[in-house]
């Protein structure tokens, strides 16, 4: 088996590496490849990529994540989110390989407190959010044989992450602020990378469970729920800090705006993804945690 994938570079797409190469022939690609294009910003380009590798899968891990920034180059972000994962999909189709494809929480409108199912209706609220769900639609619409999956909070022990800035804060200031009404589920890299290659397997298996899928580490918290177990974590490991998980103080959304509305309910609900394909999916703290003793 062959399986291309596309965004190597990225939080997800550095664990997709790992958990894909058991697979098969894997060819990993960022935009900067240089042996096959893989830039998401040249969308006419990518066609001829997936016709040279002639993948049996597809894993597209590229995505224009800079939520803000979205919102003042649309087309850009449009481009990246939506035209350019259509035209992979619509060549997957063409050559009958499995499309696998990321998507967010930011469809929804983020209303009322409870999980969302995959067939929810959707009300994106920022440019992000609507790029990514016309991604979602195309996608499904030009390769019915597809995985997408929606996630949120996504981090990872690689590069910049929410935990090492609430940590390092912690180490300068004696007092944080940290937003309370945002509710949802950390969700490692590592967690999605191992989700997405087990489904592949079982998929290829059973084309029948192909489709959308929730897929976040269990429980919810909030962002001052998620800071206050870092710093816990992190006073227990014997890191120095001035700010102890005391010195956390909750404030609402509207003390931090910005260019794009985050949606206030991100809950996502997975007995879909569990039953399917026979997967628990463990606590956001485990993960966190794990991520924590790497990181520390």
């Amino acid at each position: 088996m062959k399986l291309l994938l596309l965004g190597k570079g990225g939080q997800v797409g550095w664990e997709l590496q790992r958990s894909l190469a058991p697979l098969g022939e894997l060819v990993a690609l960022d935009f900067d490849s240089t042996d096959f294009h893989a830039d998401f910003s040249r969308p006419e380009q990518l066609a001829e990529t997936v016709r040279k590798v002639r993948p049996d899968v597809i894993v597209n891990a590229a995505a224009h994540t800079a939520v803000d920034k979205a919102e003042s180059e649309p087309e850009f972000a449009r481009k990246l989110n939506a035209t350019s994962p259509g035209i992979v999909a619509e060549a997957a189709q063409q050559i009958g390989a499995l499309m696998v494809h990321y998507s967010t929480d930011y469809v929804f409108d983020g209303s009322g407190s409870q999980p969302w199912k995959e067939d929810d209706a959707t009300g994106p609220l920022s440019v992000y959010g609507r790029t990514k769900r016309e991604g979602e639609q195309l996608v499904a619409g030009n390769c019915p044989k597809h995985l997408i999956f929606r996630t949120s909070w996504v981090y990872a022990a690689r590069g910049g992450n929410f935990a090492k800035t609430m940590l390092r804060i912690a180490k300068e200031r004696d007092r944080l602020t940290v937003i309370d009404d945002q509710f949802g589920a950390p969700t490692g890299a590592e967690l999605l990378a191992d989700v997405t290659a087990h489904a592949i397997r079982a998929t290829l298996q059973d084309p029948a469970k192909a489709g959308l899928y929730h897929a976040v580490a269990g429980g919810v918290t909030t962002w001052h729920g998620y800071a206050r177990f870092v710093i816990e974590q992190a006073q227990a490991a014997g890191a120095q800090l001035k700010a102890g998980p005391g010195e956390v103080d909750p404030v609402p959304t509207t003390a931090f705006p910005t260019p794009a509305t985050r949606p206030h309910n991100s809950r996502l609900d997975t007995a879909k993804l569990q039953a399917t394909f026979g997967l628990r999916l463990p606590p956001w703290q485990e993960g966190v945690a794990r991520m924590l003793r790497e990181t520390l």
